[in-house]
């Protein structure tokens, strides 16, 4: 039940405002079989007794303290430092209040603006928003970002069948209703062709492309020629982006996108059973005002003192909203200052060091997998955490075999792609020590042969 703190005096007051005497007369609309239903609900518990039981229930749960994870696909085991945590705890920041008035929000607006220019920084753009729910809801905003730049006059968007499943379907959720012609999202493609492979199905008729880096399975493509040639059509490019990854490889801005997208989960943000979570959502200053969500900037106050402030808000709480880019209005703004408190930690060489980390790991793994007989890798082009595995046996079979020996498995690639059955998704991180890697070898060649 919500708190409200009106006295009796007060809810009188109002209720003799709109005609009624009593609370129980706003209740009249509901036919009154429904208004108390009986419900099967256990005894009442005390505080104590309910506690035992939800840390018993919790109890039953697994997660990646108890097994060695090499499950991927979008959401990654990193080490979070101890300050992340503890930083977000704070009252100011846990209970902050939203910052339309700056006079009294001065620490949250900081935040987003940290937020905001590290990850400009890292994805090589120009600005970014303060954050989506997370990279699929992110990817789908680009859509409409791109339809509202060309004022619906351009209503084909180009979806590579290697941006990640969950996000494609995300995409195709936001876009029922807009007349939009989705190409080039076939998981029965032919996965083993280059991006190039996308270019006759731009036209002029193309208002965005979406291509992912690495892309689902891992792999790592130069998008700059891709880039240049989707420009020639006049159409817009969106780069599916992992942070990580960022911190190694050449930018998406460096090679040219529009937008570049993502999911912020491995920047400081538990795995969590699944969220909540962050979408990063960045582009160029062009776009600026078809760009959804908020934007901070810094400015001076009237004692020439640093302050920060809402140079920008969603226009679809201010305008008509048939005139709005998108219906978003809020943002995930606790995770975007977990994000910032993590990339302001582990530093520019911290990150690099991260993302070695992962790249080295993940090639030994591959490396060592690829003689077990019967085995082998499903792509040859460069990867950076994550590839996929030939197990030539039902994935399930193989990760309840690796369960058994407290390991979670990768992604089963067959649920998404038929050409792909019996194929796992590995990844690994900075987490996967050498023995973890090894025990995941040795288990993996039981599994194979029993």
């Amino acid at each position: 039940m919500t708190y409200i703190p009106h006295s009796p005096k007060e809810r009188d007051a109002m209720l003799a405002t709109i005609g009624i005497r009593s609370l129980d007369k706003l209740f009249d609309a509901i036919p009154a079989k429904y208004r108390f239903p009986k419900l099967d609900l256990p005894p009442a518990l005390t505080e104590m007794e309910a506690a035992s039981l939800l840390d018993e229930l919790a109890g039953s749960n697994e997660s990646t303290r108890q097994l060695v994870s090499f499950l991927g696909a979008g959401m990654y085991s990193h080490y979070i430092p101890a300050v992340v945590d503890h930083i977000l705890r704070r009252g100011e920041f846990y209970t902050a209040y939203t910052p339309y008035q700056p006079e009294i929000s001065q620490g949250t607006l900081q935040g987003i603006f940290e937020y905001q220019s590290l990850m400009t920084a890292l994805t090589g753009m120009e600005l970014s928003n303060a954050s989506h729910y997370d990279g699929a809801t992110a990817a789908a905003e680009a859509v409409n970002m791109a339809f509202a730049n060309f004022r619906g006059k351009r209503r084909k968007v180009v979806l590579s069948p290697t941006v990640h499943p969950q996000y494609r379907e995300t995409i195709r959720t936001y876009t029922q209703g807009m007349e939009l012609d989705l190409a080039g999202d076939d998981p029965a493609a032919d996965l083993q062709a280059a991006p190039e492979a996308l270019l006759p199905l731009v036209d002029q008729e193309t208002a965005l492309v979406i291509v992912q880096y690495p892309d689902f399975f891992g792999r790592v493509f130069d998008y700059t020629r891709f880039i240049e040639s989707v420009h020639a059509q006049g159409a817009m490019v969106c780069v599916v982006a992992n942070p990580t990854a960022l911190a190694m490889f050449k930018t998406p801005g460096e090679m040219g996108a529009d937008i570049v997208v993502g999911e912020g989960q491995p920047l400081g943000l538990p795995l969590w059973f699944g969220g909540p979570s962050l979408g990063f959502f960045t582009t160029k200053k062009q776009f600026v005002h078809k760009m959804a969500g908020r934007l901070v900037g810094e400015t001076v106050d009237s004692r020439g003192e640093k302050a920060y402030v809402l140079t920008l808000t969603a226009r679809e709480q201010h305008i008509k909203r048939e005139k709005a880019t998108s219906n978003i209005c809020s943002n995930q703004g606790l995770m975007a200052l977990a994000s910032a408190v993590y990339l302001s930690v582990v530093g520019k060489s911290g990150l690099k060091q991260v993302a070695n980390l992962c790249y080295q790991k993940a090639h030994y793994a591959a490396a060592e997998l690829g003689k077990i007989p019967g085995m082998g890798l499903c792509f040859s082009q460069p990867f950076f955490h994550e590839f996929a595995l030939c197990v030539g046996k039902p994935v399930d079979e193989v990760n309840a075999h690796l369960l058994d020996h407290g390991i979670l498995g990768g992604y089963d690639l067959g649920q998404d792609y038929p050409a792909l059955k019996d194929h796992m998704l590995i990844a690994v991180t900075e987490m996967n020590s050498k023995e973890e890697i090894d025990l995941l070898v040795e288990v993996l060649k039981e599994a194979v042969h029993a």
